[in-house]
């Protein structure tokens, strides 16, 4: 080795300098052992050893290396989990990926993104495995907080910025492939579904972040057409590999990823997540009866170095300091987005003026909720993120408001609540939900599952006290959630009942009332929102949120927030769902979508937010076309008397009985009283069907109807009708 570069070192300079990493790749693999060859396919730590360790100190309190080979110097991957930001360390806690898509602003999210490549980074780590695209099909689903909208589009334009900003830095890690959208069967269910729907709306969102070029996808625990997602050879190499030419890593879900080594392999994962376990015990016999064989191992091997090379070749040089953990920089970003994503649902005014912005001579505030006071962020899960600071709802106002008297209720008695409200000039009611409402689920049930079981190598006598520890919710948890009466998938859309009645008895003492939801997703609102004037979605606003929520209550940030999905008037109107299914269909319609299929209004349309202005779509015409590609130049004007964002969208439609896609989107910030002028990427893919003979979204020539708009079904809507010939 030259100038004492290990072997590894040597092959990024020689990517580097211009050689194709696929040539280095093979290079490396040929100088390892056969022993060295099967360690680059799984984790370093033996299985029970790193189940300890985990149970110990915590989920990815620091990152975890697969296929790390010290004699050449190849890295391997060191997996740092997200979304939220850096999981390893005391890093920045952002917004959750719902609240992100609910800004509509990609450049903001590739900010996101590279605060969290340098955070991940900084602990030493170079596999971010945080960028969730899953679709949530039916809001229920208890980790729809980890993505960004219902809509395909949205979800592949936010994933790929996520990629672009993380890839700045380490390699970016999309999942879970695929259909993924239920969270206490995930284990067990069979995900049914057609070849043309889960090209058209489940799987363009992967296509996108592999079009931008992610370099590794991590496959799903539920099964898809009766095999498990992780052994799944359609997905993993029909799709991936043969119909879109990815050539990146492939890596199981953690522990239960897969249910069979040499399946596995065979079918396309290169990697097996995160400890020694299922390939350590059994691939070498495996091959010795022929169910698999070297080539494959290669195959697995060399897509491994390729990506790492690629990644190392075209990162940035620098490491990050330790002091970018949760950085000044960093907290004004995760500030920043938290504000930006909230979305204002209702402002009424009472006597003449809106509710919002509170006055900043308010003298009287009451403060009611059980969530007022609470470290809120998320749920418990992968995705957790920890921190060295947050600031609650409360302690945001109480700063924003240093002269005013705070009246805090933090019991469930509306009794209480609606006394305090009377005595004040403005209540503001912090409801909805947290860690033990939704979230990443592993149940105690599910860890005594014979075939559950099975998965784990030989147990040492420690086994049972590390697994009664992983699932008994007490502090921190090997397997990525607090147990069973943590998380999982929703049981109801709505609020508590009694938060619904501290609501109403709240409004009925003060007219002057603000309700902020936090919630990951759709919440019911039919039993108290009309009785209330202002309605502010908050989600799960991460390390800053009491400040964000601020900064709206007051005005220093103007809402620009739009709903990333649609908010129904009733349960009835989604899918069927099932949180104990083991086998569920999958078809074309959920949503928005679903709703107009169904002839029924929503309470809030996608793409639904108000701000403290007005805005007007004044104009809007085609700018550019370059195949299924088009750009539109919209005018848009600010009449009222606030600097403000607006969101414009696009929704387009190539038949009638196909309903209306997000084909488009970009905001853009106009000064009070004047107009600006923007352009918007339009996408007319998400308008194809599914051609099997050409194995590929196909747009039909014809007619397609666009619609520039502020949200679905927008009455004031801009609209276009382009003549489609390929």
């Amino acid at each position: 080795m030259s100038n004492g570069a290990t072997a590894f070192e040597q092959a990024v300079a020689a990517v580097r300098g211009g050689t194709p990493s696929v040539k280095e790749a093979r290079k490396l693999y040929d100088q390892l052992t056969d022993d060295e060859r099967l360690a680059l396919l799984d984790g370093d730590a033996p299985f029970w050893e790193g189940m300890a360790e985990m149970t110990g100190e915590g989920y990815n309190v620091r990152p975890i290396s697969h296929g790390h080979i010290e004699r050449m110097g190849i890295p391997g991957t060191q997996f740092v989990d997200g979304p939220r930001g850096c999981v390893s360390g005391r890093g920045t806690a952002f917004p959750v990926s719902m609240a992100r898509g609910a800004t509509w602003d990609l450049s903001l999210e590739e900010r996101v993104g590279d605060a969290i490549g340098q955070e991940v980074r900084a602990q030493g780590g170079n596999f971010f495995g945080g960028v969730c695209i899953n679709l949530p099909r039916h809001p229920a689903w208890g980790r729809a907080q980890e993505t960004y909208s219902d809509e395909p589009y949205q979800l592949g334009e936010f994933g790929a910025a996520l990629v672009r900003g993380t890839q700045n830095w380490v390699m970016a890690c999309a999942k879970h492939y695929a259909l993924n959208s239920m969270e206490n069967a995930r284990f067990t269910v069979d995900v049914e579904i057609d070849e043309a729907d889960l090209h058209e709306i489940y799987l363009p969102h992967f296509k996108r972040v592999v079009d931008e070029g992610v370099m590794a996808i991590m496959s799903a625990y539920n099964s898809v057409n009766g095999e498990w997602a992780g052994q799944n050879e359609y997905l993993l190499t029909t799709v991936l590999r043969d119909y879109w030419g990815w050539d990146g890593i492939t890596c199981s879900d953690f522990i239960f990823g897969l249910r069979d080594a040499a399946t596995s392999l065979n079918a396309g994962l290169d990697l097996e997540e995160p400890f020694a376990q299922q390939r350590a015990a059994h691939l070498r016999s495996q091959m010795e009866e022929g169910q698999t064989d070297w080539a494959a191992v290669e195959r697995a091997g060399l897509h491994l170095l390729d990506t790492q090379l690629r990644s190392y070749a075209t990162r940035r040089t620098e490491d990050p300091a330790p002091d970018v953990m949760a950085s000044p920089e960093h907290r004004e970003l995760a500030r920043t987005v938290a504000a930006r994503s909230m979305v204002l649902l209702k402002n009424d005014p009472v006597d003449v003026t809106p509710v919002l912005p509170l006055p900043r001579d308010t003298s009287r505030i009451a403060v009611i909720g059980r969530l007022a006071t609470a470290p809120n962020m998320g749920d418990l899960g992968s995705s957790a993120v920890r921190p060295p600071s947050n600031v609650t709802p409360l302690e945001g106002i109480a700063e924003a408001f240093p002269d005013a008297e705070i009246l805090l209720v933090e019991d469930d008695d509306p009794d209480a609540a609606a006394q305090a409200a009377a005595q004040a000039d403005v209540a503001i009611v912090v409801a909805g939900f947290d860690m033990r409402d939704e979230g990443e689920f592993v149940g105690s049930d599910m860890m005594s599952a014979p075939e559950i079981l099975a998965l784990f190598p030989p147990a040492p006598e420690s086994a049972n006290t590390l697994i009664e520890a992983a699932t008994s919710g007490e502090g921190e948890v090997a397997l990525m959630t607090a147990g069973d009466e943590y998380g999982g998938d929703r049981a109801s859309l709505a609020l508590r009942p009694v938060d619904e009645q501290i609501i109403l008895a709240v409004q009925a003492a003060n007219p002057r009332t603000v309700v902020s939801i936090v919630a990951s997703g759709v919440v019911l609102t039919e039993n108290w929102r009309h009785n209330v004037p202002a309605i502010l979605m908050m989600w799960y606003a991460g390390m800053e949120g009491g400040h964000a929520l601020a900064d709206v209550l007051t005005g220093a940030q103007n809402p620009s927030g739009h709903l990333p999905f649609s908010i129904p008037t009733s349960a009835e109107h989604l899918p069927a769902f099932d949180r104990a299914a083991t086998r569920i269909r999958y078809d074309h319609d959920h949503g928005q979508r679903l709703l107009d299929k169904l002839g029924v209004p929503a309470a809030y349309p996608h793409g639904f937010g108000l701000s403290y202005t007005q805005f007007s779509i004044r104009e809007a015409q085609l700018a550019d076309q370059q195949g299924d590609a088009l750009t539109l130049e919209v005018e848009v004007e600010n009449t009222g008397s606030v600097d403000g964002i607006h969101v414009v969208q696009v929704y387009g439609q190539a038949s009638p009985e196909a309903g209306a896609f997000v084909v488009g989107f970009a905001p853009v910030e106009i000064p009070a009283g004047q107009s600006r002028s923007v352009r918007v990427p339009v996408s007319l893919t998400p308008l194809g069907r599914w051609d099997a003979t050409r194995k590929a979204i196909v747009v039909p020539d014809g007619t397609i109807d666009l619609k520039v708009a502020s949200h679905a079904h927008d009455p004031k809507a801009i609209a276009l009708r382009l003549t489609v010939e390929h």
